[in-house]
């Protein structure tokens, strides 16, 4: 029979006997959890699993709609700003200072400590629905992904020409099973090794699409390429640029979304050195790597297919050959996705679980752990009902709404637009200006608020363009056409 015994499942909380012989500083961290052991590499490989994801894909389609000139540039600027505040939200982890303040587990947490009031339901609505938003965007991706392997064989065998289509829904059935298995990985601090798994499969795939994207342009074949973009009466009506781009800078936005795990990352760090001052160099190496990747694929891409870049390039078919790289792109990117839907999902189930453990800390389903011997694993593997229920489930829905919403490029946009401003620019600013007390008018607080109101200003017309992109894939949609 399975041992039992209670448990929180996100944390063993450290004996008061610890605390009394002394011996706290051997096993546990000063706020009494088990010792942590991230490193810049841990943190870094999060950090890349998390921003070089789909959004690669979309670039070369995203530079396409606003050209040589506003494309790169939009890039940096998304880039600048996302490391910026990165800094501050890692300043912001402790609290009242940086280095020897009282710990914040989750970004919620975080925000109640420096703000308080409303903005923390803000907070949490912003980034358990972001959360939600990537967990389906990856489902769709994931899947495409997979059925393109299929379409890549057949196109190979049967010409170009020919139709190919097969249905994404199986496909997302098998990645919500994968999930349903990876989602009982207890907590953020054991998922070390899948991220670095999946940052190795980020660079596989992106390295591939740069690839084939120069043997394209060394290839010769002309291409019409400008500096504003597509060009209005040839290849979009005046319309159709307007919301394109403003969808494309959504498509960015995304690009570089990872704000909203951020002190979730931060959390797994050693003491020392000072988190802070870690999480500031993972997320420098983070953003560096990722903007190299993007301005190559997303120039380069453009380069290569020009105004008729597709939303997708490995899978859009904007290459058909060879057609064993594509079906090894692919697969790096299915498996790719399958960690970042974990390191976006963690703060969601930690959430929901912490808030029911302490609301209910004497109902045995929810608190308990059952300690099962599992012949192939070394020692038990713990399983907590609760936790199997509830994340299943998750998975289950987040799945059926993919399948209900099978659109790419439009929901990556929209995903983006809405999380960008409030949590990787509005909370980290006022989080900013409330710990380091900034005089109201003074020069930084001015600039700070400029930059702040400069990207909800951005937010409003991607999300704009977005609504609009996602209007007009319901109008034409046929919920049992395939892919």
């Amino acid at each position: 029979m399975a041992k039992e015994y209670q448990k929180n499942s996100m944390y063993i909380a450290q004996p008061m006997e610890s605390l009394e012989t002394g011996h706290s500083s051997k096993s546990f961290d000063d706020d009494g959890r088990v010792k942590r052991t991230g490193t810049m590499l841990t943190a870094s490989a999060h950090i890349i699993t998390a921003v070089i994801g789909s959004g690669v894909l979309s670039l070369a389609w995203a530079i396409a709609q606003l050209g040589w000139v506003a494309g790169p540039a939009v890039l940096m600027a998304f880039s600048f700003i996302t490391y910026f505040t990165s800094t501050l939200l890692a300043d912001s982890y402790r609290c009242p200072g940086p280095v020897h303040g009282t710990r914040n587990y989750t970004y919620m947490g975080v925000v109640r400590s420096h703000l308080g009031g409303l903005k923390v339901q803000l907070c949490g609505l912003a980034q358990y629905g972001n959360l939600v938003g990537v967990t389906i965007g990856y489902t769709i991706t994931a899947s495409i992904s997979m059925v393109a392997v299929k379409r890549s064989n057949c196109f190979h065998k049967n010409g170009h020409d020919v139709k190919c289509s097969i249905s994404n829904y199986p496909f997302m059935a098998i990645f919500a099973g994968i999930q349903i298995i990876l989602s009982q990985i207890p907590n953020f601090h054991k998922l070390s090794w899948l991220s670095i798994v999946a940052a190795v499969m980020s660079f596989a795939y992106s390295s591939i699409g740069l690839g084939l994207s120069i043997a394209k342009v060394a290839g010769g074949g002309h291409v019409r390429t400008s500096l504003t973009g597509t060009t209005v009466g040839v290849d979009v009506t005046g319309a159709d640029k307007v919301w394109r781009s403003f969808q494309a800078i959504g498509d960015i936005a995304f690009a570089y979304a990872y704000s909203t795990v951020l002190i979730e990352i931060q959390d797994t760090l050693k003491s020392q050195p000072a988190e802070n001052k870690v999480m500031k160099k993972a997320s420098f190496v983070g953003v560096t790597t990722t903007t190299v990747f993007y301005v190559l694929c997303g120039c380069v891409g453009y380069a290569a297919f020009g105004n008729n870049a597709p939303g997708n390039f490995l899978t859009g078919f904007g290459f058909y050959e060879p057609f064993w790289l594509i079906d090894f792109a692919n697969v790096c990117i299915a498996v790719h996705l399958i960690g970042a839907y974990q390191v976006f999902a963690q703060p969601l189930f930690g959430f929901v679980e912490n808030h029911y453990s302490q609301k209910y800390p004497d109902n045995k389903f929810i608190t308990t752990e059952h300690a099962v011997n599992i012949p192939l694993l070394c020692g038990s593997y713990n399983i907590n009902f609760f936790r199997l229920v509830w994340r299943t489930a998750y998975v289950v829905v987040t799945a059926l709404i993919a399948m209900i919403f099978p659109f790419f490029n439009d929901f990556l946009g929209l995903i983006g637009a809405a999380s960008f401003y409030p949590l990787t620019v509005y909370f980290p600013i006022e989080m900013h200006i409330a710990q380091n007390k900034i005089p109201k008018y003074s020069f930084s607080w001015m600039w700070l608020k400029i930059l702040s109101w400069a990207c909800l200003v951005v937010s409003v017309v991607a999300a704009a363009g977005s609504i609009q992109g996602l209007a007009e894939d319901v109008k034409t949609y046929k919920p049992f056409k395939t892919q």
